[in-house]
């Protein structure tokens, strides 16, 4: 980044190895032959470029005050990666009337399994496009923490430096800052769209409201790959997961807030790598920067925005939404087994095929490593389905799905190593603080009455 050239340790140096001058000479801006910056031809150079920034930026949307996010900008980038991963067909009538046939056959039988009622809104089929539509509020939310984090990184970089027009450098340096990070997100949401199979394909709530959603170009790539099934058995058996998983969203209010306040704690706490940042700007930051120069830069900014160390806290926190997804995960696994036990006998093969394309990572992983730092697999799903199926073995479905009634009710990862004991006693858990006066509240209240 730019010093200032009056300091001996810049000023000594020739032209070619002066980090102001190469800087500014993207810009067309170059020292006298005494190798000074006039200081008036200087401040109206920079002028005209931060304007016609401010007039290229401005094509790509409008900027988030808050957060100095473009996310309109992000948007239009994961619809075009989208796009050029293959056809993205909108879904045709017949594809909807197949999706809403399947979720409806899904109800009927998980009426029998589960307590937890239908969820109101209508299922949909949709695209790669509508995905990244019907999501996307959701994703800016979790990579808000990593904004405000990026923000203040900038803010470090920035202040250590002392150059000439640093003032009208800086809005310049955060808009490149931001572009690149948009476009990273933008780049990791359009991949992502292309492997999902439904809105929550990855465990975690997205959508807006508990819906079901289906990408029928999706689905038939995944059904194409497998022998011996109907793709009419394909779209029912993930007719049935998603519908059971959204059943548990829409009944368990804590849980999807909970899920996304771990993500978001989680991603707080990440460090951003001030060098890799340094380095990405100094190479990026154009006057002639485009939108395809921001992608470019993002790619390049991919994986090396955040530093590899993390803290003890975020340890914790890792093991706590593994824990709660593969509870989640592995309650989906076990509710729609025993279902398609009695109705559908070759669906065991298919859960197999997803337990195996969950531990394999993919997409999810690598988007939301890119989006957030988060190296997530939830690792135990296979041993929270067998606790699941104890519990219900030894005390029915009612008592399997009431344990979801508060999070201090469910499974830890300690119950993960003994699920017959969780089957046959549950889990009480110690109350906390909280708690505790709630409940000293409640007794006043019926000591009054």
């Amino acid at each position: 980044m730019a010093t200032d050239p009056d300091l001996p340790d810049n000023g000594d140096r020739p032209p070619e190895e002066n980090p102001l001058a190469q800087f500014l000479a993207q810009f067309g801006i170059t020292p006298g032959p005494d190798g000074e910056f006039d200081m008036t031809t200087l401040t109206q150079r920079l002028q005209a470029v931060m304007a016609q920034f401010q007039t290229q930026m401005a094509g790509f949307g409008p900027t988030d005050a808050a957060s100095g996010m473009n996310w309109t900008f992000t948007k239009d980038i994961a619809r075009r990666v989208a796009a050029s991963l293959g056809p993205d067909p909108t879904p045709s009538t017949a594809q909807g009337t197949q999706v809403r046939d399947a979720a409806g056959l899904a109800d009927l039988w998980l009426d029998e399994e589960i307590g937890f009622p239908r969820v109101s809104t209508p299922a949909v089929a949709w695209s790669r496009a509508a995905w990244v539509e019907g999501t996307f509020a959701t994703w800016q939310k979790l990579a808000n923490p990593i904004v405000a984090s990026l923000s203040a990184a900038l803010g470090a970089l920035m202040s250590r430096e002392a150059g000439p027009g640093e003032e009208f450098m800086k809005p310049m340096v955060r808009a490149a800052a931001s572009g690149m990070f948009a476009a990273q997100v933008g780049q990791s949401l359009g991949s992502l769209s292309a492997e999902v199979l439904s809105i929550s394909d990855i465990g975690l709530p997205l959508g807006a409201r508990p819906q079901v959603a289906l990408l029928p170009t999706n689905i038939d790539v995944f059904g194409a790959e497998l022998e011996s099934v109907t793709a009419a058995d394909v779209l029912l058996f993930l007719a049935l997961r998603e519908t059971a998983r959204q059943r548990l969203f829409a009944a368990v209010g804590w849980l999807g807030p909970q899920l996304h306040a771990l993500v978001e704690h989680y991603a707080r706490d990440i460090t951003i790598d001030t060098s890799a940042l340094e380095q990405a700007i100094e190479q990026h930051l154009s006057a002639a920067m485009s939108a395809d120069d921001l992608e470019r830069a993002g790619q390049t900014l991919a994986g090396k925005l955040f530093e590899p160390a993390v803290t003890p806290e975020q340890t914790e926190v890792l093991e706590r939404l593994e824990t709660l997804l593969a509870l989640v995960e592995g309650w989906v696994d076990e509710v729609v087994g025993h279902t398609m036990g009695r109705w559908m006998p070759n669906g065991h093969a298919l859960t197999e095929i997803v337990r195996r394309r969950r531990a394999a990572g993919g997409p999810a992983e690598s988007a939301l490593k890119s989006l957030v730092g988060l190296e997530l697999r939830p690792r135990r799903t296979r041993d929270a389905a067998n606790l699941w199926a104890a519990v219900r073995a030894t005390r029915g479905t009612e008592a399997r799905d009431a344990a979801w009634n508060h999070p201090d009710l469910i499974p830890t990862s300690a119950d993960l190593d003994d699920p017959l004991g969780y089957a046959e006693n549950g889990h009480v858990a110690a109350p906390d603080e909280l708690d505790a006066e709630l409940q000293k509240l409640l007794d006043q209240e019926r000591g009054e009455g």
